[in-house]
């Protein structure tokens, strides 16, 4: 799905302010109906999003997921992927980075592959650690990446054995274990940075009440310097199941032979005897706001967030899709007023973003109100942000506002459809890796573009005004800021920051006049044209053929 941080470059200002964060070989008669961007103006709002055609997703009889497609972008490569589905929450106390320490130990070793074999194999084949193979680790989830040639059907063939192999054979060698110990106590050191020490601080408060608050991946260095093999294989045990994992492949290669051979591979792993559940990651709700206020001498800027958190929408559905539109539509509108306020002379800071919901942990949701501050104006920062949510509040959008970013939307998704046949590989994993972890639509492009010509009209200034309720309130809001720390530079308390969310909630503020409306650059505008023909050239170029 076409995500929110796609939709404009100024989201990427959260990145700055928020820092938190198989007869088993046969498949089982399971349907994933395609979609067909001809019934999608007609679609029922309470039915499921389609799947790409261009896909082949299917469930093994053991519960393992596959999502395969062909794509030629680069030719004569593939993206494959081995998701888990557990991460370091599963993790019992005696387990504390463990997650990450099973991840490292896949490469070091398992049944078809000894030691630094997988290494020697694909440095073979022209690709190195990183670009070429790599591992990620988070609270909810572990996935392996695997970046292949595809010109030679024994070299895909042994790169699936080697995903297969992760999945339940690895060998956890007793002295690769104790080597590993000290190659990850130091990557336990060179991790605790500035971000490190900011996260530490942030995540307890955002996730409060939660097991994600004390979880972090990275573990706890007197677990990981001490702990018995045993609670490593315990992990492994109880976590890399096929009912908890996917492949996902998507690349130049036959889309039918490669499910084929994922059935195959795939398909003999034993499904779970007894499976263990996994623990809960529900987040407390809390009525009153809470602070998280960072200083760190390697901080360069100061910055403060403001975070409503809510609970999970069903993003699955038409309905659900419809909902994200109205809110990207809040969120744009939003950010064009704070985009203006930034060219003032005075203007209360740097650069300010407000992002719409995306996932906190697998429970929540969040909605942001973002924004970089000079030093010393942290609380002017935070009540600007939050006079223009409120704002919004009490007066709500105008019509030519919503207008233009109707035409903003619709434009960015036309532009997309447009380009379709020039995704990347990558991009196309990643996206499936979200289908199979957080449930995230994968209808294609073509369909998307339907809807999105179906609901982005339709919705009403009601509607997105109605949205304030999400940038506002109270209950379960967090406030986070980070600045620098150095001689002069004073950081507000959590007193003085709740002194500026209150006048920003209570203070008189007049309605917005929109001065952009009506106005022309041109005296007299030329007729509007159209794209008559795209064109796709030789190293990703795309030609335009306008009227």
């Amino acid at each position: 799905m076409l995500k929110a941080r796609q939709l404009t470059a100024r989201l990427a200002l959260l990145a700055i302010c928020f820092t938190g964060l198989a007869g088993a070989l046969l498949a089982e008669d399971q349907t994933f109906p395609a979609a067909d961007p001809k019934t999608a103006a007609t679609a029922a709002l309470d039915t499921k999003i389609p799947v790409d055609p261009k896909m082949a997703v299917g469930t093994l009889s053991n519960g393992l997921r596959y999502y395969i497609r062909s794509n030629g972008r680069p030719v004569q490569r593939a993206e494959l992927r081995l998701v888990v589905n557990a991460g370091s929450l599963m993790e019992d106390d005696d387990q504390r980075g463990l997650a990450h320490f099973v991840e490292h130990m896949a490469f070091n070793g398992t049944k078809h592959f000894a030691e630094q074999e997988i290494t020697r194999f694909m440095e073979s084949i022209g690709m190195r650690f990183g670009p070429g193979m790599n591992a990620s680790t988070s609270a909810d989830q572990t996935v392996y990446s695997l970046h292949v040639p595809t010109g030679d059907m024994e070299v895909l063939e042994k790169a699936f054995l080697i995903m297969e192999d992760w999945a339940h054979n690895v060998t956890f060698d007793p002295k690769e274990i104790e080597k590993e110990r000290g190659v990850i106590i130091e990557e336990w050191r060179q991790a605790r940075g500035a971000e490190a020490r900011i996260s530490d601080e942030q995540v307890p408060i955002i996730f409060k009440g939660s097991r994600y608050s004390d979880r972090l991946p990275i573990g706890k260095r007197e677990v990981i310097e001490k702990f018995p093999h045993e609670a490593l294989t315990r992990f492994y045990k109880d976590w890399y199941r096929p009912d908890l994992m996917a492949v996902i492949a998507v690349g130049d290669f036959d889309r039918d032979t490669v499910e084929r051979l994922v059935r195959q591979r795939f398909g003999a792993i034993p499904a779970a005897a007894n499976k263990r559940p996994r623990p809960s990651s529900d987040i407390p709700d809390h009525p009153e706001t809470l602070y998280a206020i960072s200083a760190d001498k390697e901080v360069p800027t100061a910055s403060v967030t403001v975070l409503y958190k809510h609970p999970l929408h069903d993003q699955t559905t038409h309905r659900g899709y419809r909902d994200i539109m109205v809110s990207r539509l809040y969120a744009l509108a939003l950010n064009r007023r704070l985009a203006e306020l930034t060219l003032k002379p005075e203007a209360p800071f740097v650069a300010a973003a407000a992002g719409p919901r995306e996932l906190l942990g697998r429970a929540k949701e969040g909605c942001t109100l973002a924004a970089v501050v000079k030093e010393n104006e942290v609380e002017r920062g935070l009540e600007a942000l939050v006079t223009e949510s409120e704002r919004v509040a009490r007066y709500g959008f105008i019509e030519s506002e919503l207008q233009r970013e109707k035409a903003d939307l619709l434009r960015l998704y036309e532009r997309a459809f447009a380009e379709r046949g020039t995704e990347e590989s990558a991009p196309l994993a990643d996206e499936y890796v979200r289908a199979f972890t957080t449930d995230e639509p994968t209808p294609g492009i073509a369909y998307e573009y339907a809807l999105c010509q179906r609901f982005i009209p339709e919705v009403s200034l009601a509607e997105v005004n109605a949205r304030a309720s999400d940038w506002s309130g109270e209950r379960n809001r967090v406030v986070l800021v980070v600045a620098p720390q150095k001689e002069g530079l004073r950081v507000p308390d959590a007193k003085t920051l709740a002194s500026a969310l209150a006048s920003a909630t209570t203070k008189a503020i007049t309605a917005f006049t929109d001065t952009a409306a009506g106005r022309s650059l041109l005296e007299n505008p030329p007729e509007p044209g159209k794209v008559v023909d795209v064109s796709h050239k030789p190293f990703g170029i795309v030609e335009w053929k306008l009227s």
